[in-house]
């Protein structure tokens, strides 16, 4: 169709910006912007572009194009494509897209009408400089795809070992049934050591009613789908399907090893109704497509030998229910020739996935809005083996969640992608054998509960980012660890362990970490401008509850962190909010309150750690020039809160010392080794 695609030239010179300033006069802001870039990075962007955006798209339209204006790369942009049905669909991608310590461009076109703008169309061109989005590529999903005329429903029964049919247009050679013409077919009944092939025109639509039936075959798929343009499964409302294999088959097509599904498709497939469909996979897999699958509802219970449904293309799931106990994944798409597929999408649903592997793999982009999750991979968070993918959710491109219930036991990583880990939302409880959470490239909480009750390291990416929500969590290892992994040796399970610069900014949020090793190691450096930041690190010497390599600005938000002395550090004097470390002659008792006062009595910090410590770094808006008492034991009247009291009375137990504050960063006591580096 014209216009399917929007391409823009953007040029080292920035006349694209130019142009599009002339078009939509915006005088007040663009002095700021020369040779592509801004001038004063301080200003905002939103503050400079909402105007723009909101002259051509009313919310809630524009605060996605806004999001998804924002990328970085390597050198300048030679040009940029996107599929223009696909806007929205990217809305959650922005962040694969962004690449640290490269030069900032901030891609206006996007927000540009068709009619507004058509003189700036031009082919693209390919250079090593080239950024391209690639979005998801369209289903095959119609709307069209869930109705039609019943009156027009060919009947088929099927008879144990034969079957019966309305009329003359499929072919029928004792248990097999072959469907080779388009139409809706409405079948029922039991078929033993049968099977339902589709194999019709490149553009039919055979659309088959499973209505009570049971279908098992000992050797080969019970339903089989060999070509269709578009083949669709209805489960009819208050039916009950069974499908059954045996435990090896013979292949119709040997040297493709095909079918090799319970459920085997070798094109379009589409799942929908309210009906249940029980599949017992006793050979491979449970529901396996070549090409793309679509589930729209329906209630699925499955066992399988090896995954239990597989989209090669593409699995799109619209709610159901799903009980799948699987010797390998659980949900899965996995074409690695095409960067646009793929792909998992899920919008709503009840999950209970018991994986072998990895509960719900996609080869590029997991995309969850919401729906109620229990996974266990790989026999939980016990049982792991670095020879072995058992991931919870696993995305190799990106993994974005905008809510859901999630309860997570993985013997690997809980949540993984190779690029960018994105959150709006959700309640999690996660127990992992590795990671809780895990980006390569950046991980992202723009909200969500996160409680983990058991991980090796919590959240680990080269770049971490809390924006909002609240991480709640237990380590063995690292609490919060930003490392690059291309620069580093693996630790248990993957563990990065390097020197770089990678980053670990907070501007909202509420964290609390329990760490055996260090609370927040940060190979980089650290931004904090708001949020609450607790940790109760470790109490050996080899690590520290904060742990940076680079510089720790604070500007913001509220910090306590207890642990060990021997690497202690507090926030850097690149600071604008004052901080204080108190280094301890001896070790305290866990539970042993921790106190700070200011000359006049007020309490600035109550806090009760929940391990041993002799090390305290706090910093708050509150802590301004002046004279403090720091104490330690005594009582509170409060209620403690991961640990901190927010109200009731101190009840006063040994003053410790007095200090005095007058610049950015005041330090009482000594280490008994350097800060640095994480391990």
């Amino acid at each position: 169709m014209a216009n399917e695609f929007w391409r823009f030239k953007v040029n080292s010179k920035g006349q694209l910006w130019s142009k599009l300033l002339q078009m939509h006069p915006c005088t007040d802001y663009q002095p700021l912007i020369q040779d592509g870039a801004f001038i004063d990075k301080k200003v905002k962007f939103i503050d400079i572009f909402q105007p723009i955006v909101d002259s051509f798209f009313p919310h809630p339209v524009n605060h996605l194009l806004l999001d998804l204006m924002i990328l970085t790369f390597k050198g300048q942009l030679t040009s940029y494509t996107i599929k223009r049905k696909k806007v929205l669909e990217m809305k959650r991608k922005i962040e694969m897209k962004q690449i640290r310590r490269l030069k900032l461009i901030l891609l206006l076109p996007l927000i540009i009408s068709l009619n507004s703008c058509g003189d700036l169309f031009e082919d693209s061109t390919t250079s090593d400089e080239e950024v391209v989005l690639v979005p998801n590529a369209d289903t095959h999903e119609e709307a069209s795809d869930y109705t039609w005329d019943t009156s027009s429903e060919i009947q088929i029964t099927l008879n144990g070992g034969s079957i019966s049919i309305s009329s003359g247009v499929a072919t029928i050679n004792g248990s097999t049934i072959t469907f080779t013409v388009a139409g809706t077919y409405h079948v029922a009944g039991s078929l033993s050591n049968g099977q339902l092939v589709v194999n019709a025109g490149e553009n039919d639509l055979v659309r088959i009613i499973l209505d009570g039936v049971d279908i098992s075959h000992s050797s080969s798929a019970p339903i089989y789908i060999k070509n269709c343009a578009k083949t669709i499964l209805v489960l009819n409302e208050g039916s009950e399907n069974f499908l059954t294999d045996g435990s090896t088959y013979t292949y119709e097509d040997a040297e493709e090893e095909e079918p090799n599904a319970t459920l085997f498709s070798k094109q379009n497939l589409s799942i929908c109704g309210t009906g249940s469909l029980t599949i017992d996979a006793n050979f491979n897999d449970a529901i396996n497509t070549k090409d793309g699958l679509v589930i729209q509802n329906g209630n699925f219970t499955i066992t399988a030998a090896d995954d239990g449904i597989r989209g090669k293309d593409y699995l799109l799931v619209h709610d159901g229910t799903f009980n799948i106990i699987s010797n390998g994944d659980a949900l899965k798409s996995d074409n690695e020739d095409d960067a646009s597929m793929g792909f998992i999408t899920i919008d709503k649903g009840t999950y209970q996935l018991v994986a072998g592997g990895d509960a719900i793999a996609a080869q590029t982009d997991v995309d969850i809005t919401y729906g109620d999750f229990i996974i266990q991979s790989g026999g939980g968070s016990s049982s792991y083996t670095s020879s072995l993918s058992a991931k919870g959710i696993k995305g190799t491109v990106s993994v974005c969640i905008e809510g859901g219930n999630f309860n997570l036991n993985a013997a690997d990583d809980a949540l993984h992608t190779n690029g960018y880990l994105t959150t709006y939302g959700g309640n999690y409880t996660i127990n992992s054998g590795d990671d809780a959470l895990h980006a390569d490239v950046g991980l992202i909480v723009n909200g969500g509960i996160f409680d983990i009750q058991k991980c090796y390291e919590g959240l680990e990416s080269k770049t971490i980012t809390l924006n909002e929500g609240t991480v709640l969590l237990v380590a063995g290892d690292d609490g919060i660890n930003a490392a690059d992994g291309s620069t580093t040796t693996e630790g248990p399970g993957g563990g990065m362990v390097s020197t770089g610069t990678c980053s670990f900014t907070m501007s909202g949020g509420f964290i609390a970490v329990e760490s055996t090793g260090d609370g927040v190691d940060v190979n980089g450096s650290v931004v904090m401008s708001g949020g609450t930041l607790l940790i109760n690190g470790p109490t050996s010497n080899g690590n520290a509850a904060l742990d940076y390599d680079g510089s720790f600005s604070i500007s913001g938000g509220f910090l306590v962190a207890v642990g060990s002395s021997g690497m202690a550090q507090a926030p850097g004097t690149s600071s604008t909010q004052k901080s204080v470390l108190v280094n301890l002659t001896s070790t305290q008792s866990a539970g042993s309150l921790v106190h700070i006062q200011n000359a006049s009595g007020t309490e600035l910090l109550s806090f009760k750690p929940t391990k041993k410590y002799q090390s305290v770094a706090f910093s708050s808006p509150a802590l301004e020039s002046g004279s403090y008492d720091f104490y330690l034991g005594g009582s509170h009247s409060g209620t403690a809160s991961y640990g901190l009291y927010t109200d009731g009375t101190y009840s006063a137990g040994t003053k410790y010392t007095s200090f005095t504050v007058s610049s950015v960063v005041t330090k009482v006591g000594s280490t008994s080794g350097g800060g640095g580096g994480g391990w």
